[in-house]
Formats: C-alpha cells, structure tokens, sequence
C-alpha cells in the first residue's frame, strides 16, 4: 500500500511540473488576431492576456463605431486562438502523461 501511495504522489509531482511548464509556455506565446480586412491586429498572450493593439489609418477612417466593431472582432479572433493553443497544449500534455482518452477531453 506504502508503494501505491509513493507512486500516486509521484505522479502528482510530474503532473504539476509539467502544467506548470505549459502554463509557461503559452504566457510567452503571442496569438495574432485579426478583423476581416485586417485593418486591426490585436495581439494576446497565450493566457489571454492582451499585448498590443495596430489599428491602420484606413480603420480609423471608418469612424468610431465601425472602428470598434473591428477591433472587437479582432480581439475575438486572437482570444480564439489563444483558447485553441490553450487546449491542444493541455490535451497534449494529459496524452503524455498517458491519462485516459476521456480525462483529456475534460481539459479541452
């Protein structure tokens, strides 16, 4: 029972270690978000955090309105981007770590 208990908290050392690595990983990555014309690129992190926003002289042009509009939609887009990497890096690593098919669907 000793050596159960060891490997469990073994386990639960490699898991943590390795979330920890992703986490890392995806705070560094940076997502492009665009609006349909790209006319504004919003730019997050990969924990959703955003970076910096380019907004072209032709958006501002179109006035307030439109012009927030597409930078919602740009937003939209990057923050997409970021959740997909999020996940696929998270089912990636519940696949590594050889957890059961259903358990890393649960992490998507």
């Amino acid at each position: 029972m000793q050596n159960l208990y060891e490997t469990v908290k073994k386990a639960q050392m490699v898991v943590q270690v390795e979330a920890v690595r992703v986490q890392k990983e995806l705070a560094a990555a940076e997502f492009d978000g665009y609006c349909e014309g790209e006319l504004i690129k919003v730019t997050l992190s990969g924990n959703q955090q955003p970076v910096r926003t380019e907004i072209t002289e032709a958006a501002m042009e179109l006035g307030p309105e439109k012009l927030s509009l597409l930078v919602t939609e740009a937003y939209k887009d990057a923050h997409q981007k970021s959740v997909q990497a999020m996940k696929e890096r998270m089912s990636n690593l519940a696949q590594s770590l050889g957890m059961p098919q259903g358990l890393s669907e649960g992490l998507k």
